[in-house]
């Protein structure tokens, strides 16, 4: 990689890929994944600490993005990791172990398509088969589509959308929790999206803030058992669904107060820290690592 990500001004190569995106056919400068910057200007390897020593994870839409910056980043920390992932992500998912195994940690793959709930209770089944418990649920996987005007948003892909970014949030948080214990946490993706009320995401942006409300109801039931929920709200990220999702307006425009869109690895130091006792006094809040966009939380 080079620093060129993380400096001021940086800007994305407008690219269209056929949904869900690829990472490893994005153009221009890789997604970083286990870098961050300096405050010369520079970047640095992360700097692990065991903080997750032991632990075991379950990431969905790990293969790519936000969610395999977060595995690599937990295997850096000590963690293992089940990686749910769709079938044509496969070459993804393949990068996403190699990079975890790298720093001495397991990582399991599973192909499933969570829209089925039969599918969440196999993660959690084949979770359980593999690492033998469910410390760390990271729902992170998403769809989106770009349409203007709700007259033009079909009803099939309203029902996609909530039956891919909401409803398996339920169904995996619901057959993990009785596997999890005191101290455990589950970490759910969010957007500034929900905050902003973005206009040509209509359906994305209702899910993600079905996902904050899902969010503070499931802490409230939880956090008297010692098990936290909380949410991350990230904004402009260079990722596979940028190319794959947004028409050239929007990603030439794709860029935040900080001047460039954030790197998966910024996001990922968020999610590590949201699953160790670090954040132990945090529960049913949401972070929003948007790049400075200041919102009514």
């Amino acid at each position: 990689m080079s620093e060129g990500q993380f400096k001021q001004g940086f800007e994305i190569p407008v690219d269209h890929q056929k949904p869900p995106g690829l990472q490893s056919e994005q153009k221009g400068p890789e997604p970083v994944n286990e870098h961050l910057p300096t405050e010369d200007g520079g970047f640095q390897l992360y700097k692990a600490a065991g903080k997750l020593e032991g632990k075991k994870a379950i990431i969905t839409g790990g293969d790519s993005g936000i969610g395999r910056a977060v595995a690599i980043m937990y295997a850096m920390e000590g963690a293992d990791s089940l990686i749910a992932y769709l079938e044509v992500e496969e070459k993804d998912a393949q990068e996403t172990k190699k990079k975890v195994e790298s720093y001495g940690r397991k990582c399991h793959l599973l192909q499933v398509d969570l829209k089925k709930k039969e599918n969440c209770q196999k993660v959690i089944d084949t979770a359980l088969e593999k690492m033998g418990a469910i410390n760390i649920l990271v729902n992170n996987h998403a769809y989106q589509n770009m349409v203007e005007d709700i007259k033009d948003l079909s009803e099939e892909q309203w029902l996609h959308t909530f039956d891919t970014n909401i409803h398996p949030f339920f169904f995996l948080s619901k057959y993990a929790l009785p596997h999890m214990k005191r101290g455990d946490t589950i970490i759910n993706n969010a957007s500034i999206n929900a905050y902003i009320g973005r206009p040509d995401l209509l359906d994305y942006t209702s899910t993600k803030g079905a996902i904050i409300s899902f969010t503070r109801g499931l802490h409230n039931q939880y956090v008297g058992r010692g098990i936290r929920v909380n949410a991350v709200a990230p904004g402009p990220v260079w990722t596979p669904l940028i190319p794959a999702t947004m028409n050239e307006k929007a990603q030439s425009s794709f860029t935040s107060p900080i001047g460039r869109p954030s790197q998966p690895s910024e996001i990922a130091t968020v999610f590590v820290f949201l699953a160790n006792p670090d954040s132990a006094s945090i529960a049913g809040q949401t972070i929003h690592a948007n790049g400075g966009v200041v919102v009514n939380g």
